[in-house]
């Protein structure tokens, strides 16, 4: 059986978000067992599985992304949506723009200490849709 459902986020800063529970809550359920995929629908922002207990990750993960992609670059020539734009799209396709997930015991087989992370890109990305499709 396959089960299709969008759920829009709200709008975050710019940063690294978990939202496991925000998917949790909107699902009315898991299946038994299945995997579960999650497709974010936007081109500057992106999703990743990481540590969900100590919020010094998340702020690095911001310090090194803005780091390896740096705005204001001479040879970007997408400038006209802002400085931080281009840099959003080539940090969305880095870190990819769906995860999946198996489904053990009616919950997401996370590790212990693992989170669904928003990776938001952009200073003012606005609410994101993610699409999600659960396999039963």
């Amino acid at each position: 059986m396959i089960k299709q459902i969008e759920i829009e986020l709200p709008e975050y800063p710019r940063g690294f978000h978990i939202i496991t529970p925000i998917i949790k809550s909107r699902l009315n359920g898991l299946p038994e067992k299945g995997l579960v995929n999650i497709l974010i629908k936007h081109t500057s922002a992106g999703l990743t599985i990481n540590e969900n207990a100590d919020p010094s990750v998340r702020s690095d993960f911001e310090s090194f992304t803005n780091k390896l992609v740096p705005e204001n670059e001479s040879f970007y020539t997408h400038i006209l949506e802002g400085d931080d734009d281009m840099p959003a799209h080539i940090k969305s396709s880095i870190f990819g723009a769906s995860i999946t997930i198996p489904i053990t015991n009616y919950n997401f087989n996370l590790g212990r200490w693992q989170a669904v992370y928003l990776c938001e890109f952009r200073n003012h990305g606005g609410p994101r849709k993610l699409f999600v499709t659960i396999f039963s």
